[in-house]
């Protein structure tokens, strides 16, 4: 089938509920519309699903059933992944009566994974619950999956931490840091989307379990390519496909909630409607 991957897609499922130039997003369940598309079409996935913790945008199911439906969208997404692709898979924390107050999610789904793991990083956000007897959470997790574990994508100077204590400390006559940065390491400090009429970002939308950007940013950076494809199966309020379309990657995303897709589109179409003020500007002024 010829076309750009994005025209291939829409042939096979349809018109999207949403489209602009590098964007296409489906108001449908993520399963029904991976299982419809060609295998290795993905270069990168990046996504938070449904914690199964009773938020207004999730239907909670028993455990053992809830770990199956994660296991089978995995596996679709381990399909449609390119043979250098990733998967970044943001999980949080749910209760097991008698059994855990707050356990990582991936902890229960270790072995239900066709990926190779890379890596955890640990997001630690700085601000959130507090309680009285056990230590405030502060942090979520990252799990970073790759399809090939000799040949994947990652760029590392993409996203060198530029504050380094001693920039210009040699050794033998040469720096002994790398110009560009340090290496951020596998734990990340970012502030969390915050809301309140005092406190909220300004990135912040009605959906209650937004990304910040920047931590999406270093991913998008440091596992994809311009160009790339980009996948988010739970699309949310649309901050991967922010972060896509601002590094020159094109995108697609499922979202079953009409609700999140309405706003997601309008949070993407207000982002292209920014950058081609800014570009009129600085053609008016060149």
């Amino acid at each position: 089938m010829s076309g750009t991957p994005l025209e291939r897609i829409t042939a096979v499922l349809g018109e999207p509920y949403f489209a602009a130039d590098g964007v296409h997003l489906y108001h449908m369940d993520c399963l029904q519309g991976m299982r419809r598309l060609d295998a290795n079409l993905i270069d990168l996935t990046v996504t938070s699903p449904p914690y199964n913790i009773g938020k207004a945008y999730e239907v909670v199911r028993p455990l053992p059933e809830y770990l199956d439906w994660c296991e089978s969208w995995l596996k679709e997404i381990y399909r449609l992944t390119a043979p250098d692709g990733a998967l970044w898979l943001n999980l949080g924390y749910l209760e097991i009566p008698n059994r855990a107050r707050a356990i990582p999610i991936p902890y229960l789904l270790w072995d239900r994974s066709p990926f190779y793991l890379m890596q955890e990083v640990v997001w630690n956000y700085g601000a959130g619950v507090h309680t009285r007897k056990m230590f405030s959470p502060r942090n979520e997790k990252f799990l970073w999956y790759v399809k090939s574990s000799e040949a994947y994508t990652f760029h590392l100077d993409e996203v060198r931490d530029p504050n380094v204590k001693y920039p210009n400390q040699k050794k033998n006559g040469k720096l002994k840091c790398n110009p560009l940065g340090k290496n951020p390491s596998d734990v990340w400090e970012f502030p969390k989307v915050t809301s309140g009429q005092k406190r909220s970002s300004k990135e912040r939308t009605a959906h209650p379990a937004q990304f910040p950007l920047a931590v999406i940013d270093r991913i998008m950076k440091a596992c994809s390519d311009p160009g790339s494809l980009v996948l988010d199966p739970f699309m949310g309020s649309g901050t991967t496909a922010i972060s896509a379309l601002q590094h020159g990657r094109q995108v697609i995303g499922f979202e079953v909630s009409l609700e999140y897709c309405r706003l997601a589109a309008l949070r993407i179409q207000a982002y292209l409607a920014e950058q081609a003020m800014s570009k009129r500007q600085i053609r008016l002024f060149a």
